[in-house]
């Protein structure tokens, strides 16, 4: 063979051995590939079949909270006034999530948003994984949203705060944000109490994030704690509807109401206008937000004449039998002037009360002294907090000057260069009513009967009543009789203060007072603002709002009437005169 045969020879060997190599070093590694693949199949579904576990429980399971249910709040039968309904909040994970998704505009019809606003969220939060669409909406709705089928979009369940008794509870009760927190009221103020402790769990959900399973429970939700106040609600709603009568007949600029329990003291109503309604806040005013009975203040006026008669009458120099001379019907001090409406002469002390007489009682608080007098209404709380524990609540002015000049003495005796909120006058009547115990108030239901405070004794309170008896019967408070119950109160008429000090046009006017007489079980304050009906005094106004108001709830609370029919009747004749 020649050399050039066999050199041809030798290469076909060569390439042929090359070949069958690189087949063989292929088919090797494909066996060597398989073999290590087949391997960590057996090892990872025998031998480790923990990692693939862990691995789907990273896709499908998650964790997630449990909202917590809000604590009922309830009147003192346990009627509810606020109470957490169940709703859905749609919601997007806008990673998974389309914007140019043909099915959103259905979505933003549904959701009553504006459709190229939501394609632009999902566009911007894109590398988010979570965005609120729409909190808070009916069930019904959150079904035809998970109809649609669009990725990206989801529910969940969360609580809304609703409040069955609307604008007659709303400036006690309150409102909460949409995350449930306290903003205004008793929600605001017993926050902590109210609200629970969000729970969490582990859940299976499929690919479009819904939740298939729960799993296991890591930590139980813990709901808030109910709290019933010490209001009653068939009060309440009368107080409110008497109120709100009043103020739009007298177009007054509004009003406030208050009734406390006189043995426990425990506020059964308070209402104000102008009010809202805390389940729909579309239309909501800042100015109706404030609970004006605690909030606002106000110079008492002659309301506080009974309470210096009081302090008279506890210093031991004045008994009920004393005269005053109240001649020529004025009393001048500089250029200040203290005027009656005419001139009464000589009258004793039952008689200052009923007919309302600034000098008669400005002379019996130059002879006691400006201090006797201030520490009276302080023991009573004026000037302090009640200690009701609400937000917001104004402690008002009670002043203590080093030296009293006398006018300041005079004006201190009727209610002027004071001032209070109508929570504190009705507490300050309270104790009259109660024989002269000083009960802490409560908005919130009490169990048991409080300790009180004695702060007069009982024979001067007794005094005291009778008085207020004639004020109603025969005086200035004429209007205020309720019905078959006899009572007792003063009116009060004074100028409300303006940018420019003391508006001559406008007044508020104001009725305190008890039933029934002999045994009050009521203490009730009615104070509107700014009467422009023309009628604008305590007796014309203020009165008449308290004597419907206690004829209805005394009755509500089944108290025995006191007066036979001729006597009611010959009581209300007298009521529909000037007060």
């Amino acid at each position: 063979m020649s050399d050039q045969g066999k050199k041809t020879t030798w290469g076909q060997r060569l390439a042929s051995g090359l070949a069958a190599w690189r087949f063989g070093s292929v088919v090797g590694v494909f066996l060597l590939v398989v073999g290590v693949l087949g391997w960590r199949l057996v090892d990872l579904h025998v031998v480790d079949n923990d990692f693939l576990r862990k691995q789907g429980d990273v896709r499908t399971i998650r964790v997630e909270s449990i909202d917590a249910h809000r604590g009922v709040v309830t009147d003192r039968y346990d009627e509810p006034l606020a109470v957490s309904t169940p709703v859905q909040t749609i919601w997007a994970n806008p990673s998974e999530a389309n914007p140019s998704e043909a099915r959103l505009t259905n979505l933003a019809r549904l959701l009553d948003i504006n459709e190229a606003s939501l394609r632009q969220r999902l566009e911007e939060y894109s590398g988010r994984e979570f965005i609120y669409l729409r909190r808070k909406v009916q069930p019904d709705l959150a079904r035809k949203v998970l109809e649609l089928e669009i990725d990206g979009i989801y529910t969940r369940q969360e609580y809304r705060r609703y409040y069955p008794a609307g604008e007659v509870t709303a400036h006690v009760v309150g409102f909460t944000d949409i995350d449930e927190r306290g903003q205004e009221g008793i929600e605001l103020a017993y926050n902590q109490w109210l609200s629970g402790e969000t729970g969490r769990k582990r859940v299976l959900k499929d690919n479009r994030g819904r939740v298939i399973k729960d799993l296991t429970l890591i930590r139980d939700a813990s709901p808030g704690q109910n709290l019933a106040l010490s209001i009653d609600l068939r009060l309440q709603y009368l107080a409110y509807r008497e109120l709100k009568a009043v103020v739009t007949a007298h177009n007054a600029r509004g009003g406030t109401l208050v009734m406390l329990d006189v043995d426990t003291g425990e506020v059964l109503a308070m209402v104000n206008q102008g009010s809202y309604n805390p389940n729909d806040r579309s239309q909501l005013a800042a100015e109706n937000l404030r609970n004006k009975a605690i909030t606002d203040l106000f110079e008492p006026g002659s309301t506080m004449k009974p309470i210096t008669t009081a302090a008279a009458l506890e210093s031991g120099s004045y008994s009920v039998n004393s005269t005053i001379d109240t001649n020529p019907g004025f009393r001048r001090f500089g250029r200040f002037t203290i005027r009656d409406h005419r001139n009464y002469g000589v009258m004793d002390m039952t008689e200052i009360i009923v007919k309302s007489s600034n000098v008669g009682i400005s002379r019996i608080a130059t002879d006691l002294g400006g201090d006797v007098i201030r520490d009276l209404y302080a023991r009573l709380g004026l000037g302090q907090p009640t200690g009701i524990g609400f937000p917001g609540e104004a402690v008002g002015v009670l002043p203590s000057p080093p030296k009293w000049r006398p006018v300041e003495e005079a004006t201190l005796s009727y209610g002027y260069g004071m001032s209070v909120n109508a929570l504190q006058l009705a507490q300050a009547y309270m104790v009259i009513a109660n024989g002269g115990v000083r009960y802490p108030l409560s908005l919130v239901r009490q169990d048991k009967k409080p300790e009180g405070q004695r702060v007069l004794s009982e024979q001067v309170t007794l005094q005291v009543r009778n008085m207020l008896r004639e004020a109603v019967s025969r005086g200035t408070g004429k209007r205020a009789q309720p019905g078959f119950y006899s009572a007792g109160g003063k009116t009060g008429t004074v100028h409300l203060v303006g940018a420019q000090g003391y508006e001559d046009s406008q007044y508020k006017a104001i009725f305190a007072g008890m039933a029934p007489i002999d045994n009050p079980r009521l203490v009730t304050v009615v104070a509107v603002d700014a009467p422009q009906s023309g009628e604008y005094y305590g007796g014309e106004v203020a009165a008449p709002v308290f004597s419907r108001v206690m004829s209805d709830a005394l009755r509500l609370l089944n108290v025995k009437p006191e007066l036979e029919v001729g006597e009611a009747e010959m009581a209300a004749s007298a009521s529909g005169e000037r007060g």
